[in-house]
């Protein structure tokens, strides 16, 4: 494998501040073939898992980004000086029926939750969790919503089906009431 591409790639994912997907750094390496990225992405992966350094590569929302491993968050946010991005229940509960009935109507998610959601919607689009998709052809043209690259950044997820199913949330719940 070419160490230069692999030195490029990691330079730039380095500077990138966000996920890189492997077509991003191809349009930006025209002249590299596409599945040669994807195999050097593979392989910085992997060298820095090996590393075991204070940070990783790892693939989110779709891309590659450099994260650093959960344990050092509280020093990372000390140096900062802001407290971590917090999300009310209620705007945990609204964005899950999100996450897992996208595309859907703000009609139907207050249907689920029982009461008015247009500020926590509002606070989810301002953060970039959620994103307007369209409208619904019904009467009103209703706004539909759906998650953000963001989203899956934010809960470190590689893509929609590495969200925990139903049945994984009950046997972790089964967990925590037997302990």
């Amino acid at each position: 494998m070419d160490n230069s591409l692999k030195l490029i790639v990691e330079s730039l994912l380095f500077a990138a501040s966000e996920p890189l997907t492997p077509r991003q750094i191809h349009a930006l390496l025209p002249e590299e073939d596409l599945k040669e990225i994807k195999d050097v992405l593979e392989d910085l992966k992997k060298d820095y898992e090996g590393m075991k350094r204070s940070f990783l590569i790892r693939e989110v929302a779709k891309g590659y980004q450099f994260r650093t491993l959960p344990r050092f968050r509280p020093y990372i946010s000390k140096m900062l000086s802001t407290t971590p991005s917090r999300l009310t229940r209620a705007a945990l509960e609204t964005l899950a029926i999100i996450a897992y009935r996208q595309p859907i109507i703000r009609q139907e998610i207050e249907r689920l939750r029982g009461v008015d959601v247009g500020g926590i919607l509002r606070m989810l689009l301002k953060k970039g969790l959620i994103r307007i998709l369209g409208r619904k052809s019904l009467p009103g043209r209703p706004i539909i919503y759906g998650t953000t690259g963001k989203f899956l950044e934010f809960f470190d997820l590689k893509d929609l089906s590495s969200l925990p199913t139903l049945k994984e949330m009950e046997e972790l719940g089964d967990e925590e009431v037997g302990q």
